[in-house]
């Protein structure tokens, strides 16, 4: 007799775990007013990351919730930068800013974990950084909160380049 009254028919055999993990930062009700009254659709804010350097955040709007966030996901899919992360966290201090928000990151020891709320969060933890101390600095939306914490990250330079600019100063400086 086959097993086949056992296996759970969900979860086909060949199941691998998802290259990204998404997170649902927020989901919005949003109104349009037209002539015969308002339309309401769904706004989602989406963070995907893979837990290894990649990180994109993405926001799409639907007439159903779920409808904006696949949406939002594969935007930020299409959106994602990459990070060069040293150990568990990033190799130098860094910021960026996105409208009113403004969002300072700066590395911390093994250990510490991931100091930050909100949509800074779910963005550093979805690109893998497991140690670091942020600052949100001006605005409490999370969309630009989030927006800036990317730029901030996207303003990480590489190690090889903080090297070789280090190299170039000090012989300079020996001339």
């Amino acid at each position: 007799m086959s097993n086949d009254f056992n296996r759970d028919k969900r979860t086909p055999e060949n199941t691998e775990p998802p290259e990204f993990e998404e997170k649902v930062i927020s989901i919005d009700r949003v109104t349009r007013v037209v002539k015969g009254g308002r339309r309401m659709r769904f706004r989602a804010t989406v963070v995907v990351g893979n837990h290894k350097g990649r990180v994109g955040v993405g926001i799409d709007k639907g007439n159903e919730v779920m409808t904006a966030v696949q949406k939002a996901v594969a935007r930020a899919k299409r959106n994602m930068i990459d990070i060069e992360l040293k150990a568990t966290t990033i190799a130098h201090e860094t910021s960026g800013r996105k409208a009113g928000a403004y969002v300072f990151l700066k590395p911390a020891s093994e250990g510490t974990g991931v100091i930050a709320g909100g949509a800074v969060r779910a963005v550093l933890e979805a690109a893998g950084v497991r140690d670091i101390l942020s600052k949100m600095i001006g605005s409490n939306s999370k969309i630009n909160n989030a927006y800036a914490t990317i730029l901030a990250l996207d303003g990480l330079k590489k190690p090889k380049v903080v090297v070789a600019k280090a190299v170039k100063e000090t012989k300079e400086e020996v001339k």
